[in-house]
């Protein structure tokens, strides 16, 4: 009898890819999941012993406070009637989490936090945040008000703990990670793989959309007939297209795509790259490796577990531009290396990362 609370469920982000994923794996016979969400970009979607609450939405920090309000006193009527036992709260976005009742029990579910997206998790400073001190110091507020309110915390990675840890967090803390649906990405043998290198997700600089850009470069000098595809958009998406203007013999960007076309680009490519500094842990990473599509990325503590050196992917350290095309073209002129370490990789999410099984972990925290 849990209430999934979050206002912005319709998108390709990667919190709405979460939650979808999760409830299509629900298992037979559990009790109504109720999923509190806002009506923007509302589609027509059912689960299986789920009911989806629409409350009134717009883009914006005063409607988030307005829908929060409206969430809140929804939450405190059906728990005064028995309908729900737990809030599972998904951030950010921050806002809703403030305006929670303090009487009924939170489960948070932390994808990322504003200490990680700063960039002062690491002791080596990686990239500069896009906000500002004091725009930080109050989300930084924020999140320990939340915290205070949450009874347990659900994190993706052993990075996501130790953040969560920082903000001072007594209460426990399980680490869950991501997943992908294997019985929807599913390689296709038979489309032919005509992307040497794909990258995917949000260009923005917490993603390393400029490192992206001069690894592109990089790999256009090394290799001139390279193939590249930038699938994604974001705050930095003007920056690169300028940028990767000279290569477009060599470079497409596509901009926003659907999450159903997404499946597309990772059948059509041989390696997936990555220079992103900071995730909670990446679906588009995941989605590709479920796809039989080997990653070559920095080595962060994020990836811990998911991608392990020459068994299911390649590493090389934060802005080494040296080693990390040369990984990338090593896996290009060993296609059998390749297709192992995609292989693998499958395996690895079938075993460890598979919905069906995340989905059952999930619920086990809700448990008495």
């Amino acid at each position: 009898m849990i209430a999934i609370v979050n206002p912005q469920f319709y998108g390709v982000h990667g919190i709405a890819r979460y939650i979808d994923s999760f409830l299509n794996n629900l298992p037979e016979g559990y009790p109504t999941v109720y999923l509190i969400t806002g009506d923007e970009n509302r589609e027509e979607r059912s689960y299986p012993g789920v009911e989806i609450i629409h409350l009134s939405y717009s883009s914006g920090r005063l409607s988030l406070f307005t829908w929060g309000w409206q969430a809140r006193k929804l939450i405190i009527r059906m728990y005064a009637e028995g309908k729900i036992r737990w809030v599972n709260l998904h951030f950010p976005p921050l806002i809703p989490g403030l305006l929670l009742p303090r009487h009924v029990p939170v489960v948070l579910t932390a994808h990322t936090t504003y200490l990680g997206m700063s960039g002062r998790f690491y002791p080596t400073r990686h990239f500069e945040s896009q906000w500002g001190h004091a725009s930080l110091a109050v989300k930084s507020w924020m999140e320990h008000r939340i915290f205070d309110l949450t009874s347990e915390v659900i994190t993706l990675t052993e990075q996501g703990r130790q953040e969560v840890l920082a903000y001072g967090f007594r209460g426990p803390v399980t680490v869950i990670p991501n997943g992908a649906d294997v019985s929807l990405f599913t390689p296709d043998d038979a489309i032919e793989k005509d992307i040497d290198v794909l990258f995917c997700g949000r260009i923005e600089f917490r993603k390393g959309s400029r490192a992206m850009a001069e690894l592109c470069r990089r790999l256009v000098a090394l290799k001139p007939d390279i193939q590249i595809c930038i699938v994604g958009y974001g705050d930095d998406e003007s920056w690169v297209k300028e940028a990767m203007a000279p290569y477009a013999r060599n470079v497409r960007m596509t901009g926003k795509v659907s999450f159903s076309e997404t499946q597309r680009y990772y059948n059509r490519s041989r390696v997936y790259a990555s220079t992103s500094y900071y995730e909670g842990l990446p679906g588009t990473c995941l989605e590709a490796m479920a796809m039989g599509v080997p990653p070559v990325v920095w080595d962060f503590l994020f990836y811990r577990g998911l991608v392990n050196e020459g068994e299911t992917g390649l590493l090389a350290a934060p802005n080494d531009f040296n080693a990390m095309p040369a990984k990338v073209l090593e896996l290009l002129a060993s296609p059998q290396r390749a297709e192992e370490l995609g292989r693998n990789g499958r395996v690895l999410l079938e075993r460890e990362y598979n919905w069906k099984k995340l989905a059952r972990e999930v619920l086990d925290v809700f448990k008495p």
